[in-house]
């Protein structure tokens, strides 16, 4: 399949790199020219600009980081006037800005599908994100060939925005999930309990998690460097909390959980990853702790 791709950072370098790997034509395009080495070099093509990733392909596809981003690129995406073409952005906005885009490009000839997804760094880079896509069944259905090569978990969850909605309910679960994570190693430190003992007898129980096998063991390590920044967490928990602002919904718990990635950006920690979180509770009960 022809395909565009634009932006091309800590997640959209590696899907497209696996995309070519899946045997797919490549033309890719991001702000930073140096960000497209990598791509060029394992064989894609180069583009001027979003247009021109778009002109001549089947299907494009956007990861990027917030909605005026992704309207930007999808408005440069319908300038291609590409018969045909299926447009996908995969990253995380708004479920409200997502069906305005695919109602914008509708009125182009575009189909949009909403395609975010879940893994992080780690899962872009093997190829198993989970993928959650709103939109169109035909969209869905000319975009999988290209899912496949991105991730395993793949599931049209329903119309324009349901996949946005699907991955804002995926980040109420994984920003409490890692703080709940370095809540309890806090607590357990504090008590002089040796923590990766404590993640030891924990992952055999109930209380066993993805993220208490990945990211309690980054946060053992002292591995802070971002597979998914603090402060695009703080965004996705935004967008959250707009939302349920909006259709004046109670979510108590994901509401504390924002607070708290507001006060790690506000610490100036939010171009680290999200697992952080353990650092700014250390810092908050623990004067000397760095």
């Amino acid at each position: 399949m022809n395909i565009g791709f634009i932006g091309l950072g800590i997640m959209g370098r590696p899907m497209a790199l696996n995309l070519l790997k899946g045997g797919h034509h490549l033309t890719v395009w991001a702000r930073r020219a140096e960000s497209m080495q990598p791509l060029l070099a394992a064989g894609a093509k180069a583009a001027a600009n979003a247009t021109e990733a778009a002109r001549g392909n089947e299907l494009v596809i956007s990861m990027v980081a917030d909605a005026p981003d992704v309207a930007e690129v999808m408005r440069a995406v319908a300038a291609a006037k590409q018969t045909g073409l299926v447009a996908v952005d995969m990253s995380t906005i708004a479920p409200a800005a997502a069906r305005q885009i695919g109602l914008d490009l509708a009125a182009a000839g575009v189909d949009f599908v909403d395609a975010p997804v879940s893994g992080g760094e780690v899962g872009a880079i093997a190829g198993t994100l989970s993928i959650m896509a709103g939109g169109s069944a035909a969209g869905f259905a000319r975009a999988k060939a290209a899912f496949e090569c991105m991730g395993k978990n793949i599931v049209h969850v329903g119309g324009s925005g349901a996949g946005q909605v699907t991955k804002a309910a995926n980040q109420i679960v994984t920003g409490m999930g890692v703080l709940a994570v370095a809540e309890a190693f806090a607590f357990a430190a504090k008590n002089g309990v040796d923590r990766s003992k404590v993640r030891e007898a924990l992952l055999g129980g109930f209380a066993y998690s993805k993220i208490l096998e990945n990211h309690g063991q980054r946060m053992l390590d002292r591995n802070f460097k971002p597979g998914f920044k603090a402060w695009m967490h703080q965004k996705d928990l935004r967008i959250v909390m707009e939302e349920a602002h909006r259709m004046g919904l109670m979510l108590p718990s994901a509401a504390a959980t924002a607070q708290v990635f507001n006060a790690i950006v506000g610490s100036g920690m939010g171009e680290n990853d999200s697992i952080t979180a353990l650092q700014l509770l250390e810092k908050m009960s623990t004067p000397e702790a760095k």
